[in-house]
């Protein structure tokens, strides 16, 4: 068994949260104290990711925090565009058309702003769903959600359905999520030569979190070891630091949500959207240190044990992983690509075609909203997208221009 404490990490910048925020945090830092001390001294870091964003009141997606847009702790697609929602759209115009499908159901909407344009842009093209379906586990955000849809759209409103989870009947329809799997709890694997261990959270002298590396207990993630050591087996001649420790994740929970997705879709597709990369991407020699990522008031950092419940907590996604197990259990990957390739195969050269180059302020506004879609050192190459199907194969024109499913 091995313990190391957490390195300090220079955060003098960072905004100081009030004494009742504060206070907020520290409530929810003593519930996983406790819950370490309950597990004989250490839990999984899944378990303190899962207590740190969802613990009930306290978890940073389960407060009243504000997450997205300009006052958020970060910007997603549909908060940037109306763009990314309207290509969406367009995109499961052609499921329905391909697999008959009138049902939409979206998993963790957020602030409700990609169902709002999506669905204008669906009623636009006289394309309407019967229902559109939201599954939203955070109380706080479900109430706004609901909010800005009576407001923008109030003429069909009875159109939304929301759900605390997944259908329990077999369900037929279109499954869309934005930055969902990021924000699935991880476990953190140390592989170092020959042996594996996973990184837990455990307490030191004065209580503070610290890291403690032990032999796994999940079968699982030896499997998934021994499958990260495979893919970087040809690579290890790039490896520059042979003998230093790899420190990765592991995401079980996205590959057990694409299996329970499975189990109850009958028929029609899964689009999904979020940062990541594909195995030999992502278990790069070079990417030693893993791809966990901290936001603080809009502050970017690396240690998740830093004012619990008050930052969010994500890392990237192996869409390998995802793709092989939608394989194991019946799904048919139909298109993988980045999201620069997916919008601008996928409509968004025609919907900006009758913009005004005379209304300079809104074109101006406009061209500023596609780059930081597009271009590759904003959202363009990281954000990935990739359509699972269900009783039939799928062709999108979105995945026409770049298909990059032989990666995979």
């Amino acid at each position: 068994m091995q313990k190391q404490t957490n390195p300090e990490q220079a955060k003098n910048s960072f905004p100081e949260p009030s004494a009742e925020v504060k206070a907020h945090s520290d409530q929810l830092k003593q519930l996983i104290q406790d819950a370490i001390k309950a597990q004989d001294g250490k839990i999984t870091f899944a378990d303190y990711m899962n207590m740190a964003l969802y613990a009930p009141g306290l978890g940073y997606y389960s407060a009243g925090l504000k997450k997205f847009g300009k006052q958020g702790d970060f910007i997603t697609a549909p908060e940037i565009s109306p763009l990314f929602s309207q290509c969406l759209a367009l995109q499961c115009i052609h499921i329905m058309q391909q697999s008959n499908q009138q049902v939409l159901l979206e998993v963790g909407a957020g602030s409700g702003i990609m169902a709002i344009e999506l669905v204008l842009e669906l009623e636009k093209q006289a394309k309407l769903p019967e229902q559109y379906l939201i599954l939203e586990l955070s109380a706080e955000l479900r109430d706004r959600q609901q909010q800005a849809i009576k407001a923008r759209l109030p003429h069909l409103y009875e159109r939304f359905m929301w759900l605390d989870c997944l259908p329990e009947k077999p369900f037929s329809g279109i499954v869309i999520a934005n930055e969902l799997l990021d924000a699935m709890p991880v476990h953190m694997l140390k592989l170092e030569q020959d042996t594996t261990r996973e990184r837990y959270v455990a307490l030191d002298d004065n209580n503070n979190f610290i890291w403690l590396d032990d032999s796994p207990e999940n079968p699982r993630l030896q499997k998934i070891a021994e499958n990260i050591r495979a893919v970087q087996q040809p690579l290890a001649h790039l490896n520059d630091k042979p003998d230093q420790p790899y420190i990765t994740e592991v995401n079980l929970q996205a590959i057990d949500w694409i299996k329970s997705i499975a189990d109850i879709l009958t028929a029609g597709a899964i689009l999904l959207v979020d940062y990541g990369y594909t195995a030999q991407e992502y278990y790069h020699p070079q990417r030693s240190m893993g791809t966990l990522m901290c936001h603080y008031q809009r502050h970017r950092h690396d240690d998740p044990f830093y004012l619990p419940g008050l930052q969010d907590i994500t890392a990237h996604i192996d869409f390998s992983s995802i793709a092989q197990a939608a394989n194991d259990c019946g799904l048919k990957v139909c298109g993988f690509t980045t999201q620069a390739h997916f919008l601008m195969a996928g409509g968004l050269v025609e919907l900006t075609k009758n913009l005004d180059p005379d209304d300079i302020i809104h074109f101006t506004e406009v061209a500023r909203q596609i780059k930081m879609l597009t271009l590759p050192e904003e959202m363009g190459e990281l954000f990935k997208v990739i359509l699972l199907a269900k009783d039939k194969t799928l062709s999108l024109p979105a995945f026409k221009l770049q298909n990059f499913q032989n990666r995979l």
